[in-house]
């Protein structure tokens, strides 16, 4: 743990204010690069201005370390990864105290289990750094358990959860793979899937055109990646939503490929008729019907298994209006709720900012639009930026209101007089001693037009 709200601490420096040359020290954090392989540094480091502050690298480091991964991830055990740890902690007590204070945050310090260490503007580093929450609370762990219908529940949900993509073309939205999205309790993927190269990608393009700079993966590479996950987490219950260009019977033959069939929730045994519910979840799981796929396009659902989303799912966006494709949100027809927060172009600065108070606060608005229901599905680009709590946060939010009343899901415990009482609770527990409490980020900037 690295304390920098105790005593002697200073603001953080500027570059001018180390004291050993930006070119040595650039120098040693790509040495540590190196030995960590982490393309995204050297890509940072092309940039003549951020290379000129080498203290920006130091931040992309702590990004490429740090990404919300699990504690028991192993971390690489390489003599040229201890011998450049070694190196920077050289170069570290030839700084300055603050510059070698913060640079030790961002190379070694740690925000603790289902925390990040995140800066909330661009380039990264260049604002306060602060711990943001990665991961929900697992509803099945309240009081409820998984007793509770499946449309009871309310699910971490990332937009375009693919990663990669063009800077300029096609930005990402998102800032780590599939797998470590489902290790950080993500569970509603939403993919756009094309047919590219003789085989389905998922992809992030325009006009239903795969290209070759906008590509991410193979389908079947996270699709297996989401197997592994379900054949090791055999509790859990994850929901795809496809964007879909792919042609008839592409889509289907992939998730079989990938082994994923096993795991399919019937399209037949999904609720059809306004007010009925979903199976229970610890049916649901019992069955090992722990996979939902939804699809855009109608017609897939009587040849290749997919139900079309919208006779199964209700959307709001962020200003609450209701797409074309989807019926009016305070529509009983469909039985579950997705909530979209996120813009037409992504901004990691604006997610920082609006992931926190303004999505508690469109929660709120969008439960009051879609005749009072809590979504099931809460959808937002850079999942982990925030300046808190952040969406995993709305997400114990809803699951709190869906399950007890109560306005975290940490408050619906067992045997508690009421919800007060339960919050009183939770409020008297120390915080966890990994915490890294630094200032405030900036202020959310001005929200752009809002994404269909």
């Amino acid at each position: 743990m690295i304390n920098l709200e105790g005593k002697g601490y200073e603001a953080p420096p500027s570059s001018n204010d180390i004291s050993l040359p930006n070119q040595q020290l650039a120098r040693v954090i790509i040495v540590w690069a190196v030995s960590q392989s982490q393309p995204k540094v050297f890509d940072l480091f092309l940039d003549p201005a951020v290379r000129a502050r080498p203290l920006l690298l130091a931040t992309a480091c702590m990004h490429a370390n740090n990404d919300g991964h699990d504690d028991d991830d192993p971390p690489p055990a390489t003599a040229a990864a201890a011998g450049a740890r070694i190196i920077v902690i050289i170069v570290l007590s030839s700084l300055g105290r603050r510059a070698g204070g913060r640079l030790m945050l961002l190379l070694g310090g740690g925000c603790g289990g289902g925390l990040r260490c995140t800066a909330c503007v661009a380039p990264p580093g260049t604002g306060p750094s602060a711990c943001a929450r990665t991961t929900p609370l697992d509803p099945k762990k309240g009081r409820a358990g998984a007793s509770l219908p499946f449309n009871r529940y309310s699910w971490l949900t990332t937009h375009n959860s693919s990663p990669l993509g063009s800077a300029i073309i096609s930005p990402p939205n998102q800032e780590d793979s599939v797998a470590s999205q489902l290790r950080n309790g993500v569970r509603g993927l939403m993919l756009d899937a094309y047919d590219f190269r003789g085989d389905v990608w998922f992809c992030h393009s325009f006009g239903g055109r795969c290209l070759p700079f906008t590509a991410y993966a193979p389908a079947i590479a996270v699709l297996r990646d989401l197997e592994a996950f379900l054949a090791a987490n055999p509790d859990e219950v994850v929901t795809v939503f496809l964007e879909d260009y792919a042609a008839p019977g592409s889509l289907s033959n992939v998730f079989n490929a990938a082994g994923l069939s096993r795991y399919w929730f019937p399209v037949d045994r999904m609720p059809t008729r306004p007010g009925q519910e979903w199976p229970l979840l610890q049916d649901m799981i019992a069955r090992n019907h722990r996979l939902l796929v939804f699809t855009s396009r109608r017609g897939k659902q009587g040849t290749e298994g997919l139900a079309y989303l919208w006779d199964y799912v209700g959307l709001v966006d962020g200003r609450c209006p209701r797409r074309a494709e989807s019926k009016p949100m305070d529509s009983p027809a469909q039985s579950l709720v997705l909530m979209n927060f996120f813009t037409s172009n992504p901004s990691q600065s604006w997610a920082c900012g609006n992931n926190s108070a303004p999505l508690l606060s469109r929660l709120s608005t969008c439960h009051r639009a879609a005749a009072n229901r809590w979504p099931n599905y809460i959808a937002v680009d850079f999942y982990m930026r925030s300046t808190g709590g952040g969406a995993p946060l709305a997400t114990d939010v809803a699951n709190g209101r869906l399950h007890c009343g109560c306005d975290n899901i940490a408050h619906c415990k067992p045997n508690s007089s009421s919800c007060a009482a339960a919050a009183a609770a939770v409020a008297k527990q120390p915080p966890p001693a990994t915490s890294i409490s630094l200032p405030p980020g900036p202020a959310p900037a001005p929200a752009p037009s809002w994404a269909h």
